[in-house]
């Protein structure tokens, strides 16, 4: 029997940051991040071709296609952008919380509700096995996701130049 199996944990199973590991791992959105490359790519261009179809009209009151026809492509992808960065940010923020539980010495926790939380101290083969998971599985993940931001933030600020400079 191993040392992990043996190690007495008082952490609730659902607040386990194991558990929250692998339910945000198998969850639809948060799936994204640990999907193959040409997938995780091919959903961050569905958000935004469908975040630019919705800000569209509102991109098309300010430069109408008949005469402005370049701004109106670029304010609609500007905006577009802005909504895909906001569900990057989401993303990102909820595996950084993951990792942030993992990587943790000392685990926070509430036993039956907001006013009687405790502090958990991994011991040492429970942290080495969640820091393990860190660098192996969930660093990969946050670094796609802040590439995958600053390439956007990229294109965002050519646009927002392109759009300026007409």
């Amino acid at each position: 029997m191993n040392d992990f199996q043996t190690t007495f944990c008082p952490v609730p199973d659902e607040q386990q940051p194991l558990n929250e590991y692998s339910q945000l791992k198998e969850s639809w959105f948060f799936s994204w991040g640990t999907s193959e490359m040409l997938i995780y790519i091919r959903k961050v261009a569905w958000i935004w071709l469908w975040a630019t179809l919705i800000v569209t009209p509102i991109a098309w009151a300010s430069f109408p296609l008949d005469r402005y026809p370049t701004k109106l492509v670029l304010s609609a992808s500007l905006g577009g952008m802005f909504l895909l960065g906001l569900v990057l940010v989401r993303l990102y923020l909820g595996w950084r919380y993951i990792r942030d539980r993992l990587h943790t010495e000392n685990l926070f926790y509430e036993e039956s509700g907001w006013y009687d939380g405790q502090i958990w101290r991994k011991p040492a083969s429970v942290l080495q096995r969640d820091r393990l998971i860190v660098s192996y599985e969930i660093a990969p993940i946050l670094q796609r996701i802040l590439q995958t931001s600053l390439i956007v933030l990229a294109i965002a600020a050519a646009c927002l130049t392109a759009l300026f400079l007409l």
